[in-house]
């Protein structure tokens, strides 16, 4: 999927507030306690990449091996996306 400048403007001008998220099940304690991070066993690629700083920054914070966890939910979008 491609979302264009004009678009991807307008989605970030907006006000969290109005952001409609009935239809979202609400991740709580008990989904997260449940929750397993499986790691991918393959050979990994290196490459040079550029992810925004904020994204860097809190994937930092959460502590060491933050690539490793940059790389699961990268992975977790894959897979939920194949078809």
């Amino acid at each position: 999927m491609s979302i264009s400048r004009k678009r991807l403007q307008e989605l970030t001008s907006r006000d969290e507030k109005s952001i409609d998220y009935s239809d979202i099940p609400e991740l709580d304690e008990e989904f997260w306690k449940n929750a397993k991070l499986i790691l991918p066993t393959e050979s990994k690629k290196q490459l040079t990449v550029r992810f925004d700083a904020d994204v860097v920054d809190w994937f930092k914070s959460k502590g060491k091996g933050y690539q490793t966890r940059m790389n699961a939910v990268l992975r977790s979008y894959m897979q939920a996306h194949r078809r």
